[in-house]
């Protein structure tokens, strides 16, 4: 599955506030999935296999490094099983860049999916991405749902990132 979405990841001070928000506004909890996310070396963009309770996916995506509302570029192939064999094969293609553990929270409201993640070596995170699937919602249109999610969950701008976990955690 090919699909933009627009992203924002930031600090995450009161997750209790957050919660409750999503709660109030009947958010879709599709449960905490306790993540591992192996980056790959690749040439351009990121390659990520992601093994969960819940979602699992091999995932190649393009990403400006700038911080508040940014396009992301992502395409997305469910893995059901073998996931281990995948992910040596990659490994042994490509190499590992690092590996992100996570306990991770997932809401949705409506094409608007909400992460509260709790990263190891890094701390408490919440992500917005609003998902046009298939092109018809525009990304001005997505770029608005951003907008209007960080304000209501009083996101401040220097809580805004430019990096993924990734980068954070071979930056620490």
């Amino acid at each position: 599955m090919n699909h933009n979405n627009i992203e924002i990841k930031a600090r995450c001070a009161d997750a209790a506030f957050i919660r409750n928000y999503l709660q109030q506004h009947s958010a879709d909890f599709k449960g905490t999935d306790f993540q591992t996310d192996t980056y790959f070396n690749v040439h351009h963009g990121r390659l990520k296999l992601r093994q969960g309770n819940i979602e699992n996916s091999l995932i190649f995506y393009q990403r400006e490094d700038k911080a508040g509302p940014k396009l992301s570029e992502v395409t997305l192939f469910k893995v059901k099983e073998e996931s281990e064999l995948l992910k040596k094969a990659l490994t042994q293609a490509n190499g590992v860049k690092v590996a992100v553990r996570k306990k991770r929270e997932i809401y949705f409201i409506e094409n608007v999916k909400f992460h509260i993640d709790e990263v190891e070596g890094l701390g408490s995170f919440v992500e917005i991405e609003a998902i046009d699937v298939d092109g018809s919602k525009g990304l001005d249109f997505i770029k608005q749902q951003c907008d209007f999610y960080v304000a209501a969950l009083q996101i401040k701008e220097e809580e805004l990132l430019t990096e993924s976990y990734s980068d954070m955690l071979m930056n620490s």
